[in-house]
Formats: structure tokens, C-alpha cells, sequence
């Protein structure tokens, strides 16, 4: 592995472990596995962060052929130093868990019209002819309604975060591959660790230790891309 490479993805490796865990989409994922199948929460969020990452990595690797590098640069510089700024705000302004408590009641809105939709469904299966049940197994296995759920819910509450735009600027700045790679581990690790966790251990996080140490992370990479050379 090229210093480049180790490089862009130690630095992503850092910023998502320290941006995901006690996200929104974190404790959506614990919720989500106390109520279905694990295997098919941890595959649904785990592919919505792994293709957010590879399009945000996409971006952020397009953005200099956009750009001119002098602007990418100086724009990835602000991200992170306002990244590190909003997230030393909320580790001092929210309360512990607020953000667990809020994606809960969102969640338990949203669990109660798919359970309904759930019966509906099972309803449909049972007027189907024996050739589609004996195709259906395979196909829910890989496509099933909470997988699928999962997906959505990740990719969309991810969408504009700011883990999102991070990857976008550490692309812009770093080899994208090693990007790439040290944010799919990095969702992996906490993914995994959601789901396996549950709530329980959503209860155990500090949000305020997990802001606090992510905006000294986002400010320090902003004070070193702020005193690097800008590659012409």
C-alpha cells in the first residue's frame, strides 16, 4: 500500500468511525436490529453506506477536474475546519442520547405503517401459485422488505450528512482509493457494532465524547490541509 493510499485511508478510517458512531443512522441501525432479522438490517445499512461512500469518494475524486485544485483545496480546508467548529457546538449543547431518543420516534412511526403494510404483504403471499413461492425464498433472501427498508432509511438519512461531505472533501484531498477503503471499514466497524449491540449499547455512548473528539479530529485535519502545499 502506497503512502497516499495509507494515508487518505487512515483519515477516513478516522473521520467515519468517529462521524458514525452516535449518528442518526448508528442508532437507527440498533433500533432497527432489536425489531427484524439482523443479517438483513446489517445488509441493508451496510450497502447504503458503502455506495453513499463510493459516490461520495466519486465527488470528491471529480471535483479538482471541476475545479482548479487551488479552490478544492481552500473549499476542503473551510469543510473541515466548520465540520470540527459544528461539531464542538453540539458536543456542548445537546443533551446525552437526544439524538437516540429522536431517531426512536421517528423509527416507531414509521415501524407501525410497515407493520400493517407486513400483513398486507404476507396476505398476498398466501393467493400466490406454488411456482412463485418456490422462487420466492432466493429472491427474499437478497431483496427482502426490511433489507430494502434498511437501505432506504440509511442512504436517505445520510444524504447531505456531514460524514457525507467529509468524504467528499477527503477525496478531493487524498488518494481516493484509500478513502474509499478506510470508509467502508470504518462503516462496517460501526454498523456491525450497532447492530450487534442494540440499544443497549446506543444507551452506553457519550454523544458528547464522540463530538468532541471527531471536531478536534475535523479541526486538526483542517489546520494540516491548511498548512499544505497545493499540488498544481
Amino acid at each position: 500500500m502506497s503512502l497516499s493510499v495509507a494515508q487518505g485511508f487512515t483519515k477516513s478510517l478516522a473521520i467515519t468511525v468517529l462521524s458514525e458512531i452516535g449518528d442518526k443512522t448508528f442508532f437507527a441501525a440498533a433500533i432497527l436490529a432489536m425489531r427484524y432479522p439482523r443479517r438483513h438490517v446489517l445488509s441493508g445499512c451496510l450497502g447504503a453506506l458503502i455506495v453513499m461512500t463510493i459516490l461520495s469518494a466519486v465527488v470528491g475524486w471529480a471535483a479538482p477536474n471541476l475545479l482548479s485544485r487551488k479552490w478544492t483545496h481552500h473549499i476542503t480546508t473551510i469543510l473541515f475546519l466548520g465540520f470540527g467548529l459544528w461539531s464542538l457546538r453540539d458536543a456542548f449543547k445537546d443533551g446525552e442520547n437526544e439524538e437516540l431518543a429522536t431517531v426512536e420516534k421517528e423509527l416507531n412511526a414509521d415501524i407501525t405503517c410497515y407493520s400493517r403494510e407486513a400483513k398486507e404483504s404476507v396476505k398476498a403471499d398466501d393467493d400466490d401459485d406454488g411456482l412463485k413461492k418456490k422462487h420466492r425464498p432466493f429472491f427474499t433472501q437478497f431483496f427482502s422488505p426490511i433489507l430494502l427498508k434498511a437501505f432506504s432509511i440509511t442512504f436517505f438519512g445520510e444524504w447531505g450528512d456531514k460524514s457525507q461531505l467529509a468524504t467528499i472533501g477527503l477525496a478531493a484531498e487524498e488518494n481516493p482509493l484509500g478513502v474509499v477503503l478506510g470508509g467502508i471499514l470504518g462503516q462496517a466497524l460501526c454498523t456491525t457494532a450497532a447492530v450487534l449491540g442494540g440499544k443497549s449499547l446506543a444507551n452506553q455512548i457519550s454523544e458528547k465524547i464522540v463530538a468532541l473528539s471527531g471536531g478536534i479530529l475535523f479541526i486538526i485535519f483542517g489546520i494540516q490541509s491548511f498548512l499544505s502545499t497545493v499540488e498544481s
